[in-house]
């Protein structure tokens, strides 16, 4: 029986264009700052995932059921109450974590409400992580 796609495919969108309408102001702000920051540490080019999550470079993974699939290796989504921090392969207890900052989490991934409330060196300690292991 052939796998399921994923629900979130990579699309044509220009990132550009997703980020020129992110709002209110200070959230795209950030969101640029993200972009620029994760394209740096990963080497990759930023591209749509879905019409609302900005990934950088493809984790191919295989779950113990046999289903596998693709998926970005980071990214984030510049969402309305907070801006949402995927792949970084870390989980709470992890003492780079702890450092981070404000934040809350999810199921794998970071809620931040502000770039701000963050030590961005912490996260790109995380991001540069998590590309050298492909999480």
């Amino acid at each position: 029986m052939a796998s399921k796609p994923n629900k979130t495919q990579p699309t044509a969108v220009p990132v550009e264009a997703f980020l020129a309408v992110v709002t209110p102001d200070g959230r795209r702000a950030d969101a640029h700052a993200l972009c620029e920051m994760m394209a740096r540490l990963s080497g990759e080019p930023a591209r749509m995932w879905g019409p609302s999550i900005v990934g950088f470079g493809v984790r191919r993974y295989r779950y113990d059921s046999g289903r596998e699939g693709e998926t970005l290796k980071v990214g984030f989504s510049p969402r309305k109450p907070a801006m949402v921090l995927y792949g970084l392969g870390a989980a709470e207890g992890d003492p780079l974590v702890a450092r981070l900052g404000k934040i809350s989490t999810g199921k794998g991934c970071f809620y931040v409400k502000r770039l701000a409330d963050i030590d961005p060196a912490v996260l790109e300690e995380l991001i540069a992580r998590a590309m050298a292991k492909g999480a």
